[in-house]
Parts: C-alpha cells; structure tokens; sequence
C-alpha cells in the first residue's frame, strides 16, 4: 500500500507541521506502509495547461506521477481568503478528472478562523469526488489556537489527526481487498 501524504500549500507553517505530525503517525503505526511525502513548497511546479500529465516534465510530472501511483493520499491544506490555495487546486487541473478513482483520500484542513471549517465540505470534497476518490468522511480542522511555536498542542487534534489515519489505512485496505476480489473473479 503507497500513501502519500500532500502538504497542499506552498507557505506558511501550520500545514507542514500538521502534516509532518501526520506522517509520523502513519510511520509509527504502519511502518510497512509506502510512504511519500510532497510539500508543494519544495517543488517548481507549472501551471496546468491542459495537457496530458505525462507529457509535463520536472518537479510537475514527478508530482503528478507519484500521485497518481498512490493507493490513498492525505491532503493538507491551509485555507486562504475561504477557499483552498491555487497551487492546491492546479494539482487537481493537471490530473485527468478520473484521477482519484480507487483512491482513498482523506483530509488535513488548518485555517486562522472556525469560520472556515465548510471549506472542505463545499469546495473539496466536490472537486474530490468528481475526481472519483472514496473520501474518508471526517476530516481533522485545526485552527490557529491549536499551534504553538510551530506544533500543535491541543490533544484533541492529535488524537483526530492518529484517527484520521487510522480511518485512512483501513479504508484502504478494505478497498484493496475489494478491488482483489473483483480481478480474481476475471480469472486472468
């Protein structure tokens, strides 16, 4: 099982931490999961222009591979001005809009107000599942309260966040094992 885990913004803290703490759990408690970790900060990505994702080449066709390869993918993303951040978006553009089918994809939101928790209801999760992705139904919302010199410390966003995991994990397993079952059944 590959999981990548995609820090969706390319400034600030909060989501990198949130998400540096999310992969530490998935390390710790499936330590035979294939992980990658892609925070779009660190890589020099184009904008999409309609072209087929293989045909992009660079830090581009390297994220848009490795998520397309994935089994599930966990995606934080900070909320800016109440939507999602452009470079968060244009990894959707790239990806051919059936994309996301068999994955699971489950969700890290942080945001500087709790005014902002309908953002992944109303933007996300509708461009996630056009994409066809089996989402995980709860997300973890972490607002500015919860950080502290660059870590969080509400409990009750850690122990969200090692829920959210867990859900994500288990999800997909059972979607792996479905999707076995299925191929088996074809006989080739």
């Amino acid at each position: 099982m590959k999981i990548v885990g995609l820090s969706g913004s390319n400034v600030g803290s909060k989501t990198k931490v949130a998400m540096n703490y999310t992969m530490k759990i998935l390390a710790e408690k499936y330590p035979d999961t294939e992980m990658v970790v892609l925070d779009l900060a660190d890589y020099d990505m184009q904008f999409s222009d309609g072209r087929n994702y293989l045909e992009y080449t660079g830090d581009t066709k390297f994220v848009a591979q490795t998520i397309m390869e994935a089994d599930a993918i966990i995606i934080g993303t900070p909320i800016f001005q109440a939507s999602i951040p452009a470079i968060l978006k244009n990894i959707f553009d790239l990806l051919p809009s059936n994309a996301l089918r068999d994955k699971v994809v489950s969700m890290v939101v942080t945001a500087g107000s709790p005014k902002h928790f309908l953002i992944a209801e109303q933007q996300l999760k509708p461009i996630l599942s056009y994409m066809k992705a089996q989402i995980v139904q709860t997300y973890v919302f972490i607002e500015e309260k919860d950080f502290y010199r660059k870590e969080i410390i509400n409990d009750d966003v850690l122990l969200r966040i090692e829920r959210l995991v867990e859900d994500t994990v288990v999800l997909t397993e059972t979607f792996l094992q479905i999707r076995r079952a299925k191929e088996a059944e074809y006989g080739f």
